[in-house]
């Protein structure tokens, strides 16, 4: 038994189960047993420990971890991969980063206890996903990653919150069930569910039954689509976003909708092949898709006031690109999607942090709100400038570069229409980027006569708000300035699986 990914895995869920069976007992108590400073101090130290027992496992060598079996033939286990270390490192990055952040944040929505105890435990199942080593043990945690995220959507109780939260679980338990259905046919025509870069089909088996198969390949792909943000199962997440605690719909966009991705990329490229489905109605469909999703994200974004939901369609504009550059099945459009997947994380999980100030200092949730707040909080804002400039795509920001691949990828491609309707419709979601978010960077440091009846005395955050985004912000402008070690990284992936 390999016990450093049992570790890693056990030791966040079990940590957050003892803060969420705390906080039942002072529930139904009525008495605070635990200070808010025991609270912090036991948070912090269980998330250091977490992300670094996971990064070091990650990263620590070939690993591999039978929990027990199915059926005699099907083990539930772990194995780490470059991919699986890829997205840990992200979500590692991420949780950290955003659980600092929280420590002030969550001050003012309450519930501290409940939220971070979901907070560990959900980086416990997001770990195990990651280093899931077939499609059951994937599919048994991504199940439980909507369970124990659903509650974060819930946390303030109200009406919206509760509608909110149906609405995603229900839109995630139907993708969920997409990707059950395809599993199933799976195991009849595959070796094994185990990942195999490449895939694992035994086509002699598959003669006479392709399209039944390419069917439920495309079933699968809609149904985990539903989690990326992809339409028509995308609307769960401009309903989700202005409810949640700013730190939730951070780690929402940022990193839990990648987990839609990362299910994509194990179905397409690791269990069915990409050869099985280029060149089928299944790709056609699938490019189809991602585009309209793109364009109808960005134009959603355009037309939205209030920040987190303008925010919210971006994303699901903004992941498309990812599974666009995934649909074209080919090394460098891999390399573009895989490249987009980190740069969005750490900018969407900035851009929601921001938000998050934003509503926290001044109660403001509409753009409109925001002239003049370069003046007022000249660091958030330069922030909010560097994420804006690297989802649009400028350089030196990481953006650039991903979406450079992207495009590259597409014109190379060769197939017909989609070689150059993909970069076209990637070139006119990025003016409407830009449109929907450069305008409170112009009118916060340039506030021009309006400036006379603003309150323009300084106000930054606490630094516990302010140094995560900084970081963030770092990590945007180093992808694109520093790029090389993770375009091998990602290249060696992509190679390796088309």
């Amino acid at each position: 038994m390999d016990i450093w990914i049992m570790l890693s895995v056990a030791l966040p869920s079990a940590a957050g189960i003892i803060l969420l069976a705390v906080s039942f007992l002072e529930h139904v108590r009525g008495k605070e047993k635990v200070s808010v400073k025991g609270l912090s101090v036991y948070t912090a130290a269980a998330l250091v420990l977490s992300v670094a027992l996971a990064l070091y496992t990650a990263w620590s060598g070939e690993r591999s971890l039978t929990l027990f079996t199915l059926l005699d033939q099907i083990p539930v286990f772990f194995r780490i991969d470059d991919l699986g270390r890829m997205f840990v490192t992200i979500v590692g990055i991420a949780w950290l980063l955003t659980g600092v952040y929280s420590f002030v944040y969550m001050k003012r929505e309450g519930g501290e206890k409940r939220f971070f105890g979901l907070y560990l435990l959900l980086f416990g199942v997001l770990t195990g996903l990651a280093f899931s080593g077939n499609l059951i043990t994937m599919y048994l945690f991504y199940e439980m990653m909507t369970l124990v995220s659903m509650p974060m959507v819930l946390h303030n109780g109200s009406r919206e919150a509760v509608m909110a939260s149906l609405k995603y679980l229900f839109y995630s338990l139907c993708g969920a069930y997409g990707g059950l259905f395809g599993i199933v046919f799976l195991y009849r025509y595959c070796d094994s569910l185990t990942f195999r870069p490449g895939g694992t089909l035994n086509m002699a088996v598959v003669q006479g039954h392709e399209g039944i198969l390419l069917a439920a390949v495309f079933v699968m792909i809609l149904g985990f689509g539903a989690k990326a943000g992809m339409f028509p199962l995308h609307s769960w997440l401009p309903a989700a976003h202005p409810v949640a605690p700013s730190p939730a719909s951070a780690l929402l966009s940022g990193t839990i909708v990648k987990f839609g991705v990362l299910a994509m990329i194990r179905t397409v490229y690791y269990i069915v092949g990409p050869a099985f489905v280029r060149d089928t109605w299944v790709q056609r469909a699938w490019m189809m898709l991602t585009l309209l999703t793109v364009f109808m994200g960005s134009m959603l974004a355009y037309r939205e006031p209030v920040l987190k939901k303008r925010l919210a369609y971006s994303t699901v504009s903004q992941v498309s690109y990812i599974l666009f550059g995934l649909s074209l099945l080919t090394p460098d459009a891999m390399t573009g999607a895989l490249l987009h997947t980190a740069v969005h994380a750490f900018v969407k999980c900035g851009l929601f942090l921001t938000a998050g100030v934003f509503l926290h200092r001044f109660g403001y949730t509409r753009v409109d709100q925001l002239t003049g707040m370069g003046k007022k909080m000249p660091g958030i804002l330069w922030c909010y400038t560097i994420f804006t400039l690297a989802l649009i795509g400028i350089p030196p920001t990481g953006g650039f570069l991903s979406k450079w691949y992207l495009a590259e990828g597409a014109l190379a491609s060769g197939i017909p229409v989609f070689s150059w309707l993909g970069p076209v419709v990637l070139l006119v979601s990025a003016l409407l980027t830009a449109g929907y978010l450069l305008p409170p960077v112009i009118k916060g440091f340039f506030p021009g006569e309006e400036a006379a009846s603003l309150d323009l005395s300084k106000a930054e955050p606490s630094p516990c708000m302010l140094i995560p985004l900084v970081i963030l912000a770092a990590l945007a402008l180093l992808l694109g300035i520093l790029p090389n070690p993770l375009i091998r990284y990602v290249g060696e992936i992509a190679g390796g699986a088309v």
